[in-house]
């Protein structure tokens, strides 16, 4: 009985640290815009466990060519829109103070530019001046960047008002150039990807996670809870910050059919994964073959 109540005891233990650890990932995951630190360097995947796992992916572009170019930058999308080994490019969209439609990721120009501007706040030339003419309107972007298809994602601001008008505003951009079919909306907040399913539910949607706590714990249970999350808000695909690797082998394995894994880093690492053949571009056709998918083998 002593042994009995011990092993009980040590099970509660393990639950609790578990429940705890749970709470902060997830805390960790549901911030509106992911900030890079400047002191914290992009996770080396390869360094994440020494197992390897070779599938086929198809690689994109995040931010543009951001290895080479500053991100976001017309030269990073450019050159993303120029180079062969990108199928896809990824760029961010939020809103100026003006309410104008900007490419950047970060809620403020510091970690960029070194300056303390928030881009909610501030209007748009003033935005210009600040980074030297290299923060580029949504308009300008797309003149680049069509040609390929396309990851546009919503940087919410937290205001689901602004997000649905800034949302309106590229869908009705996209339907006027006819190309509805070459692109993917994602957002970090599920309510924006709702949003766009509620009014456009042929639309492709990705919701983006940076840690979780299946990230780190490996228990089917949490895998399951992020399939669960993006079919509340009926998101096509599951987009993950590479650290999220390790769990890969749950990650397919417990995959829907309908839903894809697609994988990303703060620099330009950016591609989806081909489990079979229900696993294909946004730009895609279903009836269609996958056309070529890089094949590369993942480090993990």
């Amino acid at each position: 009985m002593h042994t009995l109540l011990n092993r009980l005891c040590l099970q509660l233990q393990r639950s609790s640290w578990v429940f705890l650890l749970t709470i902060f990932v997830s805390g960790c995951a549901t911030q509106q815009h992911i900030n890079v630190p400047e002191s914290v360097p992009p996770v080396d995947s390869r360094k994440i466990t020494a197992q390897k796992v070779s599938y086929p992916i198809t690689l994109g572009a995040h931010r543009g060519d951001s290895v080479i170019h500053v991100e976001n930058t017309l030269a990073a999308i450019h050159s993303a829109r120029q180079n062969p080994k990108y199928k896809f490019i990824e760029f961010d969209v939020q809103y100026s103070a003006d309410k104008q439609a900007v490419v950047f990721h970060d809620s403020s120009l510091r970690r960029i530019f070194g300056k303390n501007a928030q881009v909610k706040e501030t209007p748009y030339e003033e935005l210009r001046r600040l980074s030297e003419n290299q923060i580029p309107t949504y308009e300008e972007t797309m003149a680049l960047a069509v040609g390929k298809p396309l990851n546009i994602e919503i940087k919410s601001q937290g205001n689901q008002a602004d997000d649905e008008q800034l949302i309106d505003y590229i869908m009705a951009d996209l339907k006027e150039r006819g190309i509805t079919d070459q692109i993917l909306i994602s957002s970090i907040s599920a309510e924006a990807i709702k949003y766009v399913k509620s009014r456009h539910p042929e639309m492709p949607t990705g919701q983006i996670f940076w840690v979780k706590a299946s990230t780190y714990l490996p228990f089917d249970f949490l895998t399951e809870e992020l399939y669960d999350e993006i079919h509340e808000s009926q998101a096509n695909y599951l987009m993950l910050h590479v650290a999220n690797q390790r769990n890969i082998n749950d990650l397919l394995r417990l995959k829907p059919e309908e839903k894809n894994i697609v994988f990303w880093d703060f620099d330009d690492t950016m591609f989806l994964v081909h489990k079979d053949p229900t696993d294909r571009l946004w730009s895609e056709p279903p009836e269609d073959p996958i056309n070529e998918p890089i094949q590369r083998n993942a480090n993990l």
